[in-house]
């Protein structure tokens, strides 16, 4: 348990980007799953709107220390690759 000021300040601070970042990541993986939806339907032209919603959310995550960046990079990679699939 944190018994300094500095430390309890610290325990406060890491409670809210705690509830920031769960946030964020439940708020990612909603476009992530819109994306897997879309393409699990095979509708292909909601699929790539899909798409071009959840990179910049993926994006974000990354620049807000959310998620690494190769981990985005290569969500993007896959979701990409299996939309252009659909549309072939």
């Amino acid at each position: 348990m944190a018994n300094t000021p500095q430390s309890k300040k610290r325990a406060r601070q890491n409670e809210a980007r705690f509830e920031v970042n769960k946030a964020r990541r439940s708020r990612i993986r909603t476009y992530l799953r819109k994306v897997e939806e879309a393409i699990a339907s095979g509708n292909a032209e909601a699929a790539k709107t899909a798409l071009l919603e959840a990179q910049p959310e993926l994006a974000r995550g990354v620049s807000k220390g959310v998620l690494h960046k190769n981990t985005a990079s290569r969500k993007m990679s896959r979701l990409t690759s299996r939309v252009k699939a659909l549309n072939a």
